[in-house]
């Protein structure tokens, strides 16, 4: 095939997650083999706007395939918000500029949702050169894809901290809360809790009530159960909060913050910096209180993001890329490389950019976890 691309610049934005690099080293060979000139860009949409890039060859994306983290680097700056010493600029045409000094057709992003935004947005300003995008992130909440490359790699280490959380708990009769990551979605710590075994799992599209869990936890003891395993995703909400924001919305307000972030910033413009406390910490704290049963808490935090990605994930990254670097040579631009079903497919940028998969409550994850009684929070 002789291809319609000349050359593309590649980026990856927003978090690391193992993954990357075996998307880099698709797209690259991919676009290598039609004949087309890659070019990486580093630390994401500030390398673009900064002018740093570097050119990749067979040679520079050999290996690999099995590193973990990201050989471009990443940032999670955005184009039209970005810091430039003391200021916040709009820093998209200088972007647009550099992209055409490099002769640039097309711009693949490697990221999550921030990343479809920022990527719509360079499209809109340069219509000389398109954007594909590959879905990248480990809460796997980006629209359009079946899975996001990742995800896979960051519920496998969740799942054996899960797992190593069952012998302390055990021997010491205890609670123990484990802080999984996901933003507002509970795909990881839906996945991971139901994997690892977790007596109860908290995620943000099931809003809780504390005093079912605590009973719950009563109930397992009762049954000669002497510990727990908590699974919480970062974003949870009480059935309280959930209330309060829904009123919120329907009242005109627009998405209002959460009370924490509210007072975070009021005591932060004093010039007084403020440590919040995790949300684990906190409903560890208050189901010890409930239940008079020693509680802990762990929270993974960014061990989920690191080390190499699992050969699903590789082969995942390695699916989307090759695939990217066959649409470039076709022309096909303005689209998110997705999986659906076994094979990946172009989606249109517009119908993905701003968007947010989130656990629906017909889940087949929830329904298992429900019927190996496992407690979500909402229902004894």
């Amino acid at each position: 095939m002789k291809s319609r691309t000349k050359s593309i610049g590649i980026l990856t934005s927003g978090g690391d997650c193992p993954g990357l690099n075996a998307a880099i080293r698709g797209v690259a060979k991919a676009a290598m083999h039609y004949g087309i000139q890659v070019l990486g860009i580093q630390d994401g949409f500030r390398g673009l706007v900064e002018n740093r890039v570097i050119p990749l060859d067979s040679r520079s994306v050999s290996g690999l395939l099995v590193a973990g983290g990201t050989l471009l680097g990443t940032s999670r700056d955005k184009p039209h918000k970005m810091r430039m010493g003391q200021e916040v600029m709009d820093m998209t045409e200088v972007a647009v500029t550099n992209m055409r000094g490099m002769n640039i057709d097309c711009l693949v992003c490697l990221g999550g949702n921030g990343t479809q935004k920022n990527a719509l947005r360079i499209r809109n300003a340069a219509e000389d050169i398109g954007v594909i995008t590959l879905p990248k992130t480990i809460d796997n909440d980006v629209v359009g894809t079946d899975v996001t490359f990742g995800f896979d790699s960051a519920m496998r280490i969740a799942t054996e901290a899960v797992d190593r959380l069952h012998t302390t708990a055990t021997s010491h009769h205890r609670i123990i809360v484990c802080e999984i990551m996901g933003h507002d979605a509970g795909w990881l710590a839906l996945g991971a809790g139901i994997a690892g075994g977790a007596d109860v799992i908290l995620i943000p599209e099931v809003p809780y009530d504390l005093e079912v869990v605590a009973q719950h936890l009563v109930n397992r003891r009762k049954g000669g159960k002497r510990f727990s395993i908590i699974a919480v995703a970062e974003g949870v909400r009480s059935k309280v909060e959930a209330a309060a924001a829904a009123a919120e919305l329907e009242a005109g307000n627009g998405k209002k913050k959460k009370k924490h972030e509210e007072v975070f910033d009021s005591v932060s413009q004093q010039g007084v910096l403020l440590v919040q406390e995790p949300v684990a910490s906190q409903i560890a704290r208050q189901l010890q209180t409930l239940t008079g049963v020693e509680a802990r808490v762990t929270s993974l935090g960014h061990v989920q993001r690191g080390g190499q990605p699992t050969a699903y994930d590789r082969l995942l990254a390695t699916r989307l890329g090759t695939k990217a670097g066959t649409l470039l040579a076709e022309g096909v631009y303005d689209v998110m490389v997705a999986v659906q079903g076994d094979h990946a497919v172009p989606v249109p940028l517009k119908d993905v950019a701003g968007k947010k998969r989130l656990v629906p409550p017909d889940h087949p994850w929830l329904e298992a976890a429900r019927l190996v009684e496992t407690c979500l929070g909402d229902v004894l």
